[in-house]
């Protein structure tokens, strides 16, 4: 079976390597030191301090196993291809729903990228799925998980 292709920016392909570099070299050295220390303290048995360390450390190696597959398999996208006014990986596009009397606006990002709360939603999602390839002034009915329809209108895109 082949490997997931993550497709993002590359400012997200950079982020990814932040973090990676982070976890092997801040975080995985701390939490051996944490161990280390904990094994000091007698039982292992019977020591919380050290069950709590190695499940860290587990987090921590199966954390770096995620991103090191997350950035072999990455595909940067390329946006200079796409049209100024479509909808694209790496825009940010602003819509105004049916009704609404504010717009949302969101950066669509690959799913290695996502982050809601802060306006990033991934290529994957209804929504975004639903935007990709439409251009500004179109009409979108896009079907949500809930199984409803919301209607907006694209009012920007933007690189």
């Amino acid at each position: 079976m082949a490997d997931k292709i993550y497709q993002m920016t590359h400012e997200g392909l950079e982020k990814l390597e932040a973090e990676l570099e982070d976890l092997k070299l801040v975080k995985r050295p701390e939490i051996v030191e944490r161990i280390k220390i904990a094994r000091e303290y007698g039982d292992l048995s019977e020591n919380s301090e050290y069950e709590a360390a190695k499940d860290e450390q587990a987090f921590i190696e199966g954390r770096i196993t995620t991103v090191e597959n997350m950035i072999r398999n990455a595909e940067i996208v390329n946006t200079a291809d796409v049209k100024k006014n479509e909808v694209a990986l790496g825009k940010k596009v602003s819509f105004l729903e049916t009704g609404a009397k504010k717009e949302e606006t969101y950066t669509i990002v690959g799913t290695a990228e996502a982050d809601p709360f802060n306006g990033k939603i991934s290529n994957e999602s209804p929504i975004a799925q639903s935007l990709i390839g439409r251009k500004i002034g179109d009409h979108v009915d896009i079907s949500l998980p809930n199984g409803t329809t919301m209607n907006v209108k694209i009012t920007s895109v933007k690189s």
